[in-house]
């Protein structure tokens, strides 16, 4: 709180640093096209706080009290900033431990180019549904897909929104993840009451979303270059020892985050055990990878799976598509899209430190009519969120805490709120690419956000899905009569 007299913000001063950003983030695409978030997104996000501090010092507000709001909403990404080190580590020693390339190899077996983005629609949904996360799912099971994808010739735009709707549909029902059990705590209802009633929305979005990339897959065809496939399959085994063993660091982090292990830990873990396996199993490729070097055998497979932790693995197999394809990973890669995050952290803490945040909020709330407005309402704001503050969590969190007196009021169960914040709080924070999550997956999956997000097909359909019910009353679920809004009925408006 401001520790000195401040002037609440108007609704138009709160909107100017939005349309600052806005006209930022286009002339950055426009100028830098793919580049665009490897310096110039950041730079718009840093000029677009810096007007909303102008804004805030006006009304009264200390650099000091902003600042340390600033600090408050950095603090809020350190964990996702850890896990993104983390996961690069884990690619690194992933990809040096045979275990990537070995998913690869058997991948290129069994999944056929017709059928590869419903597949991995369905293998990444089981996964995210097993361990809750998504972001585990895409540092693992989806890094291989891509590489599988890359390998067939396939659209990576597609093949990354595949993988992010089943990743996310997973999420968004497991009762292991954060998000799934954030939501309900802000809306006011329970864990198993709140999946029940996502049903409703997610089953027909997914199902749609599978239809769609079925049927894309079908159309687009093609089958696999035998010849071709078994040249890259060649060439894999030739440079790493390729075998189901190779797999057993994957199934363990599974098996950890199954069991509740939180995320950190799982993955350090699982990068730690793949620089066991590749100086246990590897040891040519890591000598290859260190290479010339007067240190001692020993010494030298340390410093290669070190180096893989830090810097990722580079190949140099001749191949020019399969140098591209395995060299990856290390904490260093993940360094630029922790300053996307940083910078968009910063953006999203002076709006809110300032109270611009509220002051838009406030004002779509005003706006509300019947329950169809207040379900879009719900939605558009949460959507909002992931955009100007730029995390899933302040996109559930804080309309949570705006709407869940205004749904009962209105006499609307409390699980109608807590899903439709996860319709659309957790579910389009992959599709910003300064968001936390949509830096995640571009980061991890090798794929620019905005290449992937109009193939995220779940992702899109599911807001619309929620927002069809809000107006229509379907699953629109009423507080019955002296009962609390823990629970509700299943009443239909």
């Amino acid at each position: 709180m401001p520790t000195s007299p401040v002037r609440a913000p108007g609704l138009a001063e709160a909107l100017v640093p939005i349309v600052v950003l806005i006209g930022l983030l286009a002339s950055s695409v426009y100028l830098f096209a793919d580049n665009s978030s490897y310096g110039p997104n950041q730079i718009a996000l840093m000029l677009a706080a810096m007007v909303a501090a102008l804004f805030g010092w006006r009304n009264g507000y200390s650099w000091r009290e902003m600042q340390k709001g600033i600090v408050h909403g950095i603090s809020l990404s350190t964990g996702a900033v850890l896990i993104l080190l983390m996961v690069g580590a884990l690619i690194g020693s992933w990809i040096l431990a045979g275990t990537v390339p070995t998913m690869i190899y058997y991948g290129l077996s069994v999944l056929s180019p017709s059928w590869f983005y419903a597949a991995a629609v369905v293998i990444c949904a089981v996964v995210a549904l097993a361990t809750g996360s998504s972001w585990t799912t895409a540092g693992t099971i989806g890094v291989a897909l891509i590489g599988i994808a890359t390998v067939q010739g396939l659209n990576l735009g597609l093949a990354a929104g595949a993988i992010i709707s089943g990743a996310y549909f997973g999420d968004k029902m497991s009762p292991l993840s954060d998000t799934t059990n954030l939501a309900p705590a802000m809306a006011g209802t329970d864990l198993f009451t709140h999946i029940r009633h996502m049903l409703w929305t997610t089953v027909p979005s997914i199902t749609i979303a599978l239809v769609l990339f079925a049927g894309i897959g079908l159309y687009l065809g093609g089958a696999s270059d035998a010849a071709e496939i078994a040249i890259i399959q060649a060439q894999i085994a030739d440079q790493f020892n390729v075998g189901w063993v190779m797999l057993l660091p994957a199934v363990l982090v599974l098996v950890l985050v199954v069991r509740k292990v939180p995320a950190l830990p799982a993955l350090f873990i699982g990068a730690l055990t793949g620089c066991v396996f590749a100086v246990l199993f590897q040891r040519e490729a890591v000598l290859r990878f260190v290479g010339e070097t007067d240190l001692p055998g020993s010494l030298a497979l340390v410093k290669g799976a070190w180096t893989a932790l830090f810097d990722g693995f580079k190949l140099a197999s001749g191949n020019a598509a399969l140098d591209e394809l395995l060299s990856r990973g290390g904490m260093a890669s993940m360094l630029n899209t922790i300053w996307l995050i940083l910078c968009a952290m910063t953006f999203g803490a002076v709006m809110e430190t300032t109270q611009m945040l509220q002051r838009i909020a406030a004002a779509i709330l005003g706006s509300v009519r019947g329950t169809g407005s207040l379900i879009a309402a719900t939605l558009g704001t949460a959507i909002g969120m992931n955009i100007i503050a730029s995390d899933q969590y302040i996109a559930i969190v804080l309309p949570g805490r705006m709407f869940r007196a205004e749904f009962k009021r209105r006499g609307l169960a409390a699980k109608n709120l807590s899903r439709t914040l996860e319709d659309s709080g957790t579910l389009t924070s992959a599709l910003v690419p300064w968001n936390t999550c949509g830096a995640f997956m571009a980061g991890t999956l090798g794929v620019a956000t905005l290449t992937y997000a109009p193939f995220a097909f779940f992702n899109l359909i599911n807001p619309m899905v929620a927002a069809f019910y809000g107006f229509t009353g379907i699953s629109i679920a009423k507080i019955t009569p002296g009962e609390d809004d823990v629970e509700g009925s299943e009443t239909a408006l």
